[in-house]
């Protein structure tokens, strides 16, 4: 088997976009280049890698597991690709850094504009994505600093542990505003929205509501904090939802409170073991510290995975 990568690539586009035409566009080749590339690719893989149905390519579940594996080697490149654009202009220096969905649409924003506002010469690589992903991307070094949700998988990381506390949020005119704290007692049997089953905020607050010997009843099932939100508006439910979520959220429709006891949600900041930061990063990591922080009850630094 002799894969290209430029079979990679376009596969990469194709699962990115969803459409040959959206490959096309993001890599600058015909869309006939791009369905031979593909072709090329389901010839030499031996795996049926898209479902054809009335022009639309469904991936296959062979087509999921291989995206997880090339879209490391593909940012790979493209980020080697802008250290060597960096260096013909010179400008070596790039924030490199990298966080979950739920920090992505107002906290990581503000922060790299705060940072860049001095620094107009600055270059940045930002991608939002799930932790799991993120940890390998800043082992592997694409990114030298890492925002995660817990747990960390990886001994080869160093991190920094901070812990919120959660928000009970439900629509605006619930009855729940009538509280000025709420508990499992008051929120029995209320239709739940919630993160899938193995996050964190998930399992404590059915361990909360199973230990107080009350119903918990979910009937919403999602896997961004934003999404939570959206549903809460729409008047689905209650949802505990962290407070940078909240916090950048300017659309009116819900409410918050206090839930007791608490539901807390564990975020780390991490780098990589055994590789020193670029000046950049060592600035703007003295930056991110004391600003994630502001919003944390708790923290505390490790150097393994626990």
């Amino acid at each position: 088997m002799s894969l290209r990568f430029r079979q990679l690539q376009a596969f990469h586009a194709i699962m990115e976009t969803g459409t040959v035409t959206g490959a096309a566009s993001v890599l600058g080749i015909s869309q006939p280049g791009i369905s031979n590339l593909l072709a090329q690719l389901e010839r030499e893989a031996r795996l049926p890698l898209f479902e054809r149905n009335k022009g639309r390519l469904l991936p296959t579940p062979e087509a999921e597991m291989l995206f997880r594996e090339v879209d490391t080697v593909v940012r790979g490149l493209d980020h080697v690709a802008q250290a060597v654009t960096d260096l013909q202009n010179k400008h070596p220096g790039q924030l490199q850094v990298a966080a979950p969905h739920l920090l992505s649409f107002g906290f990581m924003p503000r922060e790299i504009a705060r940072f860049a506002k001095s620094r107009p010469n600055l270059s940045v690589s930002f991608q939002s994505q799930y932790s799991s992903k993120i940890q390998e991307w800043v082992i592997s070094g694409l990114f030298e600093i890492g925002i995660v949700e817990m747990p960390i998988l990886h001994d080869t990381l160093n991190y920094q542990v901070f812990q919120f506390e959660t928000l009970a949020t439900f629509p605006e005119n619930s009855h729940l505003a009538d509280y000025d704290v709420l508990t499992p007692e008051l929120l029995e049997n209320e239709p739940f929205i919630v993160m899938g089953p193995e996050h964190q905020t998930h399992r404590r607050t059915r361990d909360i509501f199973q230990a107080s010997g009350r119903t918990w009843r979910t009937q919403i099932h999602t896997h961004l904090s934003e999404n939570l939100l959206s549903f809460v508006k729409q008047g689905m439910g209650v949802a505990m939802i962290d407070p940078f979520t909240v916090t950048f959220d300017g659309e009116s429709g819900y409410k918050t409170r206090p839930f007791r006891p608490s539901v807390m949600l564990d975020l780390a900041i991490i780098t990589a073991k055994g590789r020193p930061l670029s000046t950049i990063a060592q600035e703007f990591l003295a930056q991110l510290t004391p600003s994630i922080a502001s919003y944390a009850t708790h923290s505390d630094t490790g150097a393994a995975a626990s």
